[in-house]
């Protein structure tokens, strides 16, 4: 699909203030990696995170998301009475209902920031893609003159399941477990905005949003999954709190996999833009870790010079992760006026999102 109106108008963001070594995970895991005949400093080798930062037990996500919105519109000049679109797209939510963005908008109002009154307000779900599939919906609603701005917003926290990862496996301390919760180990929490306007409001030829090309291998969808279970010991219904979180993730089949669906996207994504390889400037990738990211350039015959990474020190923020990295990006002029930018999503399912931003 081709744009011509929507712009990438403004980013906000907000850093969650605990940060948490890897090392700290480790020293917790040690009896494990001592019961497994494991040596100690596992997830930092194999993941390349440093560390990651986790918001304070019980905060709630939409409280991270309103802090990233009122940061965007200030950082944009952007009236929040002119947002007529707000879409939260992560993958942590309030409740099951009402939709968190109800929560955010809310909270907007509380700080003297109401957004129209007509304004569409609702939560999109698609894992780490989240947010980029909201900027495609409010990007289309200004493609087709329906509105002239929109922000989606998301906050995850990753701190409850980490949390509830090392608990489990340090009562099961199995080979099995600790493999498929290496991936849980890389979460970190924060919170991001993108406003996105029609390029009325100024700066119009800035960050325009050019095109998007899609695939998903939906076979695989079992591959990597976060949600609620019944306890084993539970006898009542479905319903009853005796479901308890769990998350798990085959990360060599997801590497596998998702870097063979990353690639085909990554053709189509150069046919629907007109571009060829080297007539990209600048990428952002989802901030999956280093395994990942090695060898998905690898595969897309793009030099590590071009990306920006952001993984180290932030961890695998979700569906905030590759935005945030952006806004990290633009900030640091890594992203400067001019360059073709491809934001290149993945996410669990699997489904692959690319972008391409003249910036």
């Amino acid at each position: 699909m081709r744009f011509t109106k929507p712009v990438l108008h403004g980013f906000g963001y907000a850093l969650a203030p605990v940060i948490v070594p890897t090392e700290e995970l480790e020293e917790q895991l040690l009896p494990v990696y001592r019961r497994l005949h494991i040596d100690a400093g596992q997830i930092e080798r194999l993941t390349g995170i440093v560390e990651r930062r986790w918001w304070e037990p019980g905060y709630p996500v939409s409280e991270g998301a309103v802090v990233a919105a009122k940061r965007a519109l200030n950082q944009a000049g952007v009236c929040a009475q002119d947002i007529e679109m707000l879409v939260y797209g992560a993958v942590c939510r309030e409740h099951y209902e009402p939709a968190t963005a109800c929560h955010v908008a809310a909270g907007l109002a509380r700080a003297g920031h109401e957004i129209s009154r007509t304004a569409a307000v609702y939560d999109v779900s698609n894992a780490c893609l989240g947010v980029l599939t909201g900027i495609l919906d409010v990007a289309s609603r200004i493609e087709l003159g329906h509105i002239r701005a929109g922000m989606v917003v998301a906050c995850e926290t990753a701190r409850e399941i980490n949390e509830l990862a090392i608990a489990r496996l340090l009562d099961d301390p199995t080979l099995s477990r600790f493999s498929s919760s290496v991936a849980t180990f890389t979460g970190g929490s924060g919170a991001v905005a993108v406003i996105m306007t029609d390029g009325s409001f100024g700066d119009a030829d800035r960050r325009r949003l050019l095109g998007a090309a899609m695939e998903s291998a939906p076979e695989h969808h079992r591959l990597c999954r976060w949600g609620v279970e019944p306890h084993p010991q539970a006898t009542a219904p479905s319903w009853d709190p005796a479901l308890r979180p769990f998350a798990s993730t085959d990360s060599a089949a997801v590497l596998t996999h998702g870097v063979a669906l990353g690639e085909s996207t990554w053709a189509r994504f150069l046919e629907t833009m007109d571009w060829n390889a080297g007539e990209v400037d600048r990428t952002v990738c989802h901030q999956i870790g280093a395994a990942h990211r090695t060898m998905m350039l690898d595969k897309l015959g793009i030099s590590p010079a071009q990306d920006f990474a952001a993984y180290e020190q932030l961890g695998n923020m979700g569906s905030v992760a590759l935005p945030f990295a952006a806004a990290l990006a633009d900030e640091r002029d890594f992203l400067t006026e001019g360059q073709r930018v491809a934001l290149l999503g993945i996410g669990s399912g699997l489904n692959c999102l690319m972008l391409g931003v003249q910036w």
